[in-house]
Parts: structure tokens; C-alpha cells; sequence
């Protein structure tokens, strides 16, 4: 899998994209990333990406003409299942959209920055666009983050036990129920009985149980929305 990422911060985004799982799997051949810093893309001497909108509205906007010059470039070389706009009011991400991101070959994802980019970019380049939550952040490089973890995790061969990633909260449409480890008790708080017990049939029948009952104490939204 290649994930290419466009942004005015490159620097803020590699740290995150160079340790743990993330590392692992570029380490492995399994992913790809590559960031493009989009003042390599501008004409002029001062690497200018962004101007002022027009219209009374105060804030810069991501000009266009860089953006279409890296994504061209890009599309040239290879076909892209996805291109990507971390964008505040894009559709919320959910594991779902994570879940099918990792199945795909290759993505773009464009980090939005200053008030946004020039609406033809959203109109003609990008196909998709994603929001990590109802909130604004200084520029979409974390949320690119976010979404290239959540996407790098559940690739084939990354995780040493893949079977741990299909029993997260939201792959079932559920949070996931309470877990436990050694020892099995501790200051007085035991491990529940029926996790000792080596019967896995009933203790999957409770864990269903506490995931349905968490996810409806919790997150009830999760249920309405089945």
C-alpha cells in the first residue's frame, strides 16, 4: 500500500509516521508513505501557497494551482483509489471507512491548512473528504495522522496478531468489552470469575454481553445508527 500525504508542515507529520506499528510496517515493505511539502510545487521566490480569499471574509486560503501541480504529478505515476481532504466539515471517519482505506493500493491524502483550499480543489481533485471530529485544529496534518494509523494497522502482515485488530470497538459496530491481565487479583479487585473459568464459548457469550451493555451506557448513538 502507498499513502502519499500533501502538506505545508511536513515536519509535523513525520515524527508521528516514523515509530511503533507505523515504522514496522514501512520497515516491512507492507506501506509506503511519502510527504510532499507543497512549497515545492509553487513558482515564485517566496514559495507562496496560500492568499487571501476573496469576498469580505477575513484568513488565507490554500491556492489551487500548487495543489493541482502535486496531485497531477502524482496521478501521472499511478492510479489512485482515494484522494483524501482532512477537512472539518467532511463526512466523520468511522472504522468502517478505516476498514476499507486498508484495502485499497494507493491514496492521497491533502492536509487542509489556514481557512481551507480554493473550493475547485474540493470540486474537481479531491474525492473524499473526512473529518475526525466536530472541532477545528490549526491545520489537517494531525488528523492525516490519525487516519494513516488507523488505516496502517489493520494492512495484512502489519500487526503481529491480526486477529486483534477485528476485535476493537467498532468493528462489530460495539465498543469493545472490558479486558483484563495478571494478576488475577489485585488490591482486592478480581478478575471476573467467568474469565478463568476456560470455557470459551460462554466467555464469548459475556463478552458479547458487556460489549452490548457498555456500548449502551457509553456510545448509545452507536446502536440507533445500526
Amino acid at each position: 500500500m502507498r499513502i502519499d500525504i500533501i502538506t505545508v508542515l511536513p515536519e509535523l507529520i513525520e515524527s508521528p509516521l516514523n515509530h511503533s506499528i507505523i515504522k514496522r510496517a514501512q520497515n516491512k515493505g507492507l506501506v509506503s508513505i511519502h510527504i510532499h511539502h507543497l512549497r515545492d510545487y509553487t513558482t515564485n521566490k517566496h514559495r507562496t501557497v496560500d492568499d487571501y480569499a476573496y469576498g469580505p471574509d477575513a484568513g488565507m486560503v490554500l491556492m489551487i494551482e500548487p495543489i493541482f501541480k502535486v496531485i497531477e504529478k502524482l496521478k501521472s505515476e499511478r492510479h489512485y483509489d482515494e484522494i483524501i481532504y482532512t477537512s472539518p466539515d467532511g463526512e466523520p471517519y468511522k472504522q468502517s471507512t478505516a476498514n476499507y482505506l486498508s484495502t485499497t493500493e494507493n491514496i492521497i491524502i491533502l492536509c487542509g491548512h489556514y481557512k481551507g483550499v480554493d473550493q475547485r480543489v474540493r470540486e474537481h481533485l479531491i474525492t473524499r473528504e473526512i473529518s475526525i471530529g466536530d472541532y477545528v485544529l490549526s491545520g489537517g496534518e494531525l488528523a492525516a495522522a490519525i487516519i494513516v494509523d488507523s488505516v496502517v494497522r489493520l494492512v495484512p502482515g502489519v500487526l503481529s496478531d491480526e486477529t486483534s485488530a477485528l476485535t476493537d470497538s467498532f468493528q462489530d459496530g460495539l465498543l469493545a468489552p472490558p479486558v483484563y491481565t495478571r494478576p488475577a487479583e489485585f488490591n482486592g479487585w478480581k478478575v471476573p470469575d467467568i474469565l478463568l473459568s476456560g470455557n470459551f464459548k460462554e466467555i464469548e457469550k459475556w463478552q458479547m454481553e458487556q460489549a452490548i451493555e457498555r456500548t449502551k451506557r457509553l456510545r448509545p448513538n452507536l446502536l440507533k445508527d445500526e
